[in-house]
């Protein structure tokens, strides 16, 4: 089990939800919920990233938070029935476990430390979310890209993440001539190798030299709020 939230469970409390997980892989760009959606599924990845994107009326669109092994998309559902606030999409292939919003309020509600967990990971999200709105409106599209790539780095098993420009471009609210300017500078400073739907990442610490302080305040949170469960 490499979800961090759910191998954190002691055995006892992992017995409520452990019958009514379903394991499933999610291919890159499959739609798990719009805004306004109600929440019904709960998403615990293994292995692969999912973004939370913000909508506008005009169709542009930003990532605002993204979820992978160390947290679980729909959690909230659990402690009452929810919306979907944002656009939830599968940034790279992943590997997930998935339960009902209404077993798993069911184990909230026998399970102190499912509660614990729930908790700690709304709040760690939500330190996310904030400090991804004051990375896009204050650092550059160099740093943030190399922030995204260092995080969804973390989250997945292999040094290549397998992405298309225009992907790209949505999550970094840019244009796509700017990732590909960004992407050819990085790769001639020998941190990544770049083709058409491919990123290598070949200098992790080139990268972490030159992203902003964002990727490791997050980190942090995580690690603070959720210790034992880090990507």
């Amino acid at each position: 089990m490499q979800n961090r939230l759910l191998a954190a469970l002691p055995p006892a409390d992992h017995g409520l939800v452990g019958p009514y997980l379903t394991h499933l892989d999610l291919d890159r760009g499959r739609l798990l919920y719009d805004p306004g959606d109600p929440i019904d599924m709960v998403y615990f990845p293994h292995d692969g990233v999912i973004s939370l994107m913000t909508l506008t009326e005009n169709g542009a669109a930003i990532e605002s938070a993204t979820i992978g092994r160390e947290g679980a998309l729909g959690l909230m559902a659990a402690v009452s029935p929810r919306q979907s606030l944002s656009r939830a999409i599968v940034q790279t292939p992943c590997r997930a476990a998935r339960i009902s919003a209404a077993q798993l309020h069911e184990a909230w509600e026998k399970s102190p430390a499912i509660r614990h967990l729930i908790d700690h990971h709304t709040e760690a999200l939500f330190g996310h979310a904030i400090q991804s709105v004051a990375c896009n409106a204050l650092h550059s599209v160099e740093a943030r890209f190399c922030r995204w790539l260092l995080t969804c780095h973390d989250r997945i098993s292999t040094n290549t993440v397998a992405l298309t420009q225009e992907f790209l471009a949505d999550m970094l609210g840019v244009q796509r001539t700017t990732v590909t300017a960004v992407a050819r500078a990085l790769q001639e400073r020998g941190y990544i190798r770049y083709r058409r739907g491919i990123v290598d990442i070949i200098d992790r610490a080139g990268l972490e030299a030159m992203t902003c302080e964002c990727y490791g305040v997050v980190k942090r949170t995580y690690e603070r709020l959720l210790p034992g469960t880090d990507f």
